[in-house]
């Protein structure tokens, strides 16, 4: 079975590109501590707009989907499953709450990692919630001609428990001795999970949820107001095409982690950028300014199309009905053009309209 040693990761020479995105990580890492001790309204509204978006996105990657409007009222516990699909959601849910509310005394254990994916899949009817796998499984890719193709074998289950307690070790030693920067150490434990494969069903979105746990324990908080599931399953092609590169030669331990570093620093750097869009529209529009002022700060840095959904998410300080009057004051006044009508309706900037 292939060993677990992060400290080689200690005299590894990292490239330009690595450290400038750790570099700018930190950067805005400080930044976000400073929004949060001057605690605006927005930020309310942040965590219960990605609880929606991270929910929805991880469990898309994996083909499982809802109405915008159950996933609302699921999220919101407001509603009970009608489907495996929505009982999988629900699952999610509350192991991202669990996350987020308790990240502090959630060890990186894995007799943690197996009651975590007991909770993921606890409302299906499935048997093998909480235990690693018991069969062989494999990571494939379906070709447009309907081939299947094998993109990678992960270890077999006898070799699975040891392995997980083996990762989780490692980790802290190596978070223990500070041998590297947890912007690196992070990802490198995450592709190691993900080639363990551990489990018969939800490896994916267990691999997103010990993302933010892993994250939420070194200090980088940004997913709790930016959905950083949101972000992988938006770049979802690159996602994949960064864990098979990381991967060639991982069982002979001489696998190189470096695109699957730069592709996970390349999501938390978006989301920290996001961030600080977000709340800075409400602050540079002033303490005193309308929604209309609001609004308009936003749209005039989107360019293309939008929605109001968009722009709510956007806007975090504001409701529905003040961005749709918002909205409706900005076409009238000549700065935006609406397309479309009903549900379908979508927005852009005159500026942007050729006649």
């Amino acid at each position: 079975m292939r060993k677990f040693d992060y400290s080689y990761l200690a005299d590894r020479t990292w490239d330009n590109e690595i450290m400038s995105y750790i570099s700018k990580i930190h950067e805005y890492k400080g930044k976000q501590e400073l929004f949060l001790r001057q605690k605006p309204v927005e930020l309310n509204r942040l965590i219960e707009i990605a609880k929606i978006q991270s929910t929805e996105a991880s469990n898309r990657i994996e083909g499982i989907i809802t109405t915008n409007a159950r996933l609302k009222q699921l999220v919101a516990d407001k509603t009970t499953p009608k489907n495996r699909d929505e009982e999988e959601i629900i699952g999610y849910r509350n192991v991202l709450n669990l996350v987020h509310e308790n990240y502090d005394v959630l060890p990186v254990r894995s007799n943690y990692i197996l009651q975590m994916h007991r909770d993921l899949l606890k409302f299906t009817n499935l048997s093998y919630g909480g235990q690693y796998k018991t069969t062989p499984n494999e990571i494939d890719m379906v070709l447009e001609s309907g081939e299947k193709v094998v993109l990678f074998k992960p270890l077999e289950p006898y070799e699975t428990p040891p392995a997980i307690e083996a990762i989780c070790d490692k980790y802290q030693e190596a978070l223990d001795k500070e041998l590297v920067d947890e912007l690196i150490l992070i990802p490198c434990f995450l592709l190691d999970f993900l080639c363990i494969h551990p489990f018969n069903d939800g490896n994916g979105r267990m691999s997103r949820l010990l993302t933010l746990l892993l994250l939420y324990r070194s200090g980088y908080m940004v997913g709790q107001y930016i959905s950083i599931e949101k972000a992988i399953a938006d770049t979802k092609e690159a996602y994949y095409d960064a864990l098979q590169k990381a991967d060639q030669g991982w069982h002979e331990g001489i696998n190189d982690p470096k695109p699957f570093i730069k592709y996970m620093l390349s999501i938390i750097l978006s989301c920290y950028k996001e961030f600080e869009a977000r709340v800075s529209i409400a602050h540079a529009a002033g303490a005193k300014s309308t929604s209309y002022d609001i609004v308009k700060a936003y749209v005039s840095e989107r360019i293309g199309k939008f929605s109001k959904q968009e722009v709510l998410i956007g806007c975090p300080s504001l409701g529905s009905s003040s961005v749709e009057s918002a909205l409706k004051k900005l076409v009238e006044d000549g700065t935006l053009v609406r397309l479309g009508a009903g549900r379908k309706t979508l927005y852009t900037r005159a500026d942007a309209v050729i006649d």
